[in-house]
């Protein structure tokens, strides 16, 4: 699941980040609102967080923009602005929730799983991924292959999502190391092979038809067909 924190209080960023990958989200980060809007154009996310006091626009106006853009994913407002009338504000102008800070991170996660649930009903395929007979359930964060369900890390569940959501193209260390971790890490760990290979012996069992490829020299593939 595809998360953008849009947040420039770096010891907040950072310790939300941390607590919603160790949740199973994918997170990109952002301190402003340009960096936000850029990452939101480039790449669809499936729910956003955005800090209403940013150091280059209003968090409202951020906002407005996405939505005119056709950034449709709910968005959850964190904010220090604790009135009725700015919480008012806030989800008349595109906001899906809105939530004070200090806050408790139990309450956030809870919040995030309810805004998901309310965008994806029961049945939506918004909240699945398939790629043959490997399955995906967003949500419940699950994944089984043909019906048997996988017992997966947190961290195995992110990259194989995002093998998932790049099924049939070639991605690399690099690529790996940046969406999954964050690049947070010396980029010539061997942390993206041992996750594959633990991965792969938990995706492709004895008789099931290989998904998890390796390619030498280029990097990793989820076959599709």
């Amino acid at each position: 699941m595809r998360l953008l924190l849009v947040e420039d209080e770096i010891d907040i960023q950072s310790f939300l980040r941390t607590s919603l990958e160790e949740a199973g989200y994918q997170v990109e980060a952002a301190t402003d609102g340009k960096t936000a809007e850029r990452l939101a154009v480039d790449c669809p996310f499936d729910i956003l967080i955005v800090d209403l006091g940013l150091p280059d626009q209003d968090g409202i106006s951020l906002i407005l923009k996405l939505r005119q853009i056709g950034v449709h994913a709910p968005v959850l407002i964190l904010s220090a602005r604790r009135s009725v009338d700015e919480r008012v504000l806030g989800l008349e102008q595109g906001g899906d929730d809105y939530l004070t800070k200090p806050f408790a991170l139990a309450e956030l996660l809870a919040r995030l799983r309810n805004l998901l649930k309310r965008n994806n009903p029961p049945g939506s395929e918004a909240t699945k991924l398939r790629v043959l007979d490997l399955e995906l359930d967003l949500l419940r964060r699950e994944a089984t292959r043909a019906g048997e369900t996988l017992q997966l890390t947190p961290q195995e569940f992110v990259l194989l999502e995002y093998l998932c959501r790049n099924a049939g193209r070639v991605v690399t260390r690099s690529m790996i190391l940046d969406k999954v971790w964050g690049m947070r890490i010396q980029p010539d760990t061997n942390v993206v092979d041992v996750h594959i290979y633990r991965l792969r012996g938990k995706v492709d069992g004895p008789g099931q038809q290989p998904l998890i490829r390796t390619l030498r020299g280029m990097g990793y593939v989820l076959k599709d067909r």
